[in-house]
Parts: structure tokens; sequence; C-alpha cells
């Protein structure tokens, strides 16, 4: 079982900025595929950016369109942590943002962090 705990999420005007944090449990977190999700109120839950391992200390980096260029997905093994840095924030961005973990044997949600920029 891995845990996962998002945090920094919150109020920000447009064109602002946030970094939200995913701490996973586990002792192997460097072989997870570490994902962020976000899902706006009345709409499904969307691919937002992805660092995924592709074996070894090989990983590669995926982002939805409407993020290119603005968010930027990383991670730090050491801390059992990913991040996403927001930057140019748009009240589109609204949403709550979920973190992802793909592991060996599951697949992880965690609670979700509520991000909010106001136009």
């Amino acid at each position: 079982q891995v845990q996962l705990v998002e945090s920094g999420g919150g109020l920000v005007q447009a064109g602002g900025s946030l970094r939200l944090s995913c701490a996973a449990s586990g002792r192997t977190f460097s072989s997870y595929s570490m994902a962020w999700f976000r899902q706006a109120p009345g709409k499904e839950r969307e691919f937002v950016a992805a660092h995924r391992w592709s074996g070894g200390m090989i990983y590669y980096k995926d982002y939805d369109d409407s993020v290119k260029g603005r968010f930027t997905i990383s991670r730090d093994n050491a801390k059992n942590t990913v991040y996403l840095q927001m930057n140019s924030l748009k009240p589109e961005d609204t949403a709550v943002y979920y973190c992802n973990a793909k592991t060996l044997v599951g697949d992880y949600w965690g609670q979700g962090t509520q991000v909010t920029v106001s136009s």
C-alpha cells in the first residue's frame, strides 16, 4: 500500500504561481511513475503532467497541451516527493489537483489539494 499526501494548494491571482508537493510512502519510490491529475467542478478528472519511470534511473516527462510551457513536474527520490511548479496560472486551472502513483504492485491516489485561481 502506497500513501500519497498532497500539499501546496491555495488561492492565487491569475498570472501567479504555486508549487504543489506530493509525498509518497514506500521504499521503492524511484521506480514509481508519478503524475498529477486535476478535476474541476462538474468535469471529469483529467491528466496534467507525469514523471514516468522507464527503468533504472531513466525517467521522462509528459504534459497535457493546456499546461505545456507553464507547469513543470519534477521529483526528488531522496525525499520520496514529486512536485508540480505551476506558473502563469489561469482561472481555468482552478481544480482539485490529485497525485497519482503507478507502482509495480498497484495504482494509488492522494486525497487532492484545491487550487483556485481568481481573475
